[in-house]
């Protein structure tokens, strides 16, 4: 008897575990997020890599389940977009270029003009980073965008335009990464 309900506990502790989130490359991804004193949801989770190495594990979270660009660009705020590192290091130079390829791959070129001065008053919020970081970029309701890296506010930028951008580094015609586009619309 005493084994059946050690077995039983067992279970219950690794369903318990399942069900509050999943492990991706060591990283476990909560199911659920809290912004602004509202729970979110995990949309999708997956890996960006780069040539052969893994960069980070990314995760998105909406008020609702989406499974496409246009209706994640659409949904109201908040949302969440957490990256949790996974190479050594990323200079901030390295980490600038990243951002900037990823808005110039999915913007016209009026399209950047516009968001240049919120581009680049994002881009001074990071400074290198490290395996185990995380960088939380939360969209809030007021249009704005806060950055923290490892829980640690680092700044905000305005703007619901600049927030949908912001997306597209992932979600655009060309994200960083087309499995991990795939992965965080719940398809990967």
């Amino acid at each position: 008897m005493k084994l059946l309900t050690a077995v039983t506990a067992v279970g219950l502790v690794l369903s318990t575990t399942i069900a509050f989130g999943k492990e991706i490359a060591g990283v476990q991804v909560p199911d659920t997020v809290t912004v602004q004193t509202n729970d979110l949801v995990l949309n999708g989770a997956g890996i960006r890599t780069r040539v052969f190495f893994k960069i980070y594990v990314g995760a998105l979270y909406l008020k609702a389940r989406e499974g496409n660009t246009l209706s994640v660009l659409a949904a109201p705020a908040p949302k969440s977009v957490r990256l949790h590192l996974l190479h050594s290091e990323i200079s901030a130079d390295k980490l600038v270029d990243a951002w900037n390829d990823g808005f110039a791959a999915n913007h016209t070129a009026d399209e950047l003009k516009a968001l240049k001065a919120r581009i680049d008053q994002f881009n001074k919020l990071f400074p290198t980073v490290f395996r185990g970081d995380v960088i939380r970029l939360d969209l809030l309701l007021d249009g704005s965008t806060e950055v923290f890296i490892n829980d640690k506010k680092r700044g905000a930028v305005p703007g619901e335009d600049f927030q949908k951008a912001l997306l597209k580094i992932w979600l655009g015609n060309n994200p960083v990464d087309k499995d991990l586009k795939q992965a965080l619309l719940g398809k990967g």
